[in-house]
């Protein structure tokens, strides 16, 4: 299933996506954390959605699909960025995070203040929901403590991250709205090989970034076990795994974000997430 979570002035929804452009109501099941974390709550959802009503997406205001409790961010987990970047692929995950405040959804204008940087960069990026808690746990059951999918941006402030005066990565990594997920969270059991996904970012319509998720360093089911070992995943829990190479600020000349551009990030079996960016 493909969950939506939809504003309306009544409160939230919670929605299957039928297809790009239509979607059932299937909220009596319950909110999107809560149907990934209870098998019969799955069940009703699955329900739902093969016996109602399509609806239209038109003018429908879609929320993060998921508010997580944790937003884990993993460093240089694709060997051609970390070698764009001038980095030795790592021998262990980086491990960062990023704020609550940074998250964002699907249709969300990006806003941010030019001097609050000038060098903001697009990362498209795989993210795991964790579906149940999980604590020191192992590789081959890791798969099995996920919830579900989504596309992500994580927007970097390079100057902040990597500039002179201290590589406030940080600062560099939690402006507000720097973390947009969506549209969607697609369910585990509709993506039953993680690594085998391609990855897209588009800006303006030019693909700058083309990869797959096999050319990961640290794979979906060694992220969850590995981060398992440190402390516990709870479900809605984030973890957004890295981004591949064709970042802006490996290009020559160097691409920022400016205002008026919209950025998508289109992972196969998920769907596309589209922002639009102002700069103030």
């Amino acid at each position: 299933m493909k969950l939506i979570n939809i504003q309306t002035d009544q409160g939230n929804k919670t929605g299957v996506m039928t297809d790009a452009d239509h979607f059932v109501d299937v909220s009596a099941a319950g909110s999107v954390l809560h149907i990934i974390n209870n098998a019969d709550a799955r069940a009703q959802a699955a329900a739902l959605a093969a016996n109602g009503t399509a609806q239209s997406l038109a003018g429908v205001k879609l929320g993060a699909p998921i508010t997580p409790g944790k937003i884990i961010a993993i460093g240089l987990n694709y060997s051609d960025h970390a070698a764009e970047s001038g980095a030795k692929p790592p021998s262990k995950p980086i491990v960062f995070a990023k704020f609550s405040n940074t998250l964002a959804a699907h249709g969300d204008t990006l806003i941010w203040y030019n001097d609050q940087t000038p060098n903001m960069d697009y990362e498209a990026e795989f993210g795991i929901v964790i579906g149940k808690t999980a604590y020191r746990i192992n590789d081959a059951d890791a798969l099995s403590y996920v919830g579900g999918y989504v596309c992500a941006n994580d927007l970097s402030a390079r100057d902040l991250q990597s500039g002179d005066e201290g590589k406030q990565w940080v600062l560099g990594k939690t402006l507000d709205g720097t973390c947009p997920i969506g549209p969607c969270l697609t369910t585990s059991d509709e993506i039953p090989d993680p690594q085998s996904l391609n990855i897209k970012c588009i800006l303006n319509g030019q693909i700058m970034q083309n990869s797959s998720t096999a050319q990961m360093i640290f794979g979906t089911a060694k992220l969850v076990a590995y981060l398992s070992h440190y402390f516990t995943l709870n479900a809605g829990d984030l973890i957004i795994t890295g981004t591949p190479p064709g970042v802006g600020a490996a290009r020559k000349p160097p691409v920022w974000l400016k205002d008026g551009d919209t950025v998508t990030i289109e992972i196969e079996k998920i769907g596309a997430l589209t922002n639009t960016i102002r700069v103030l």
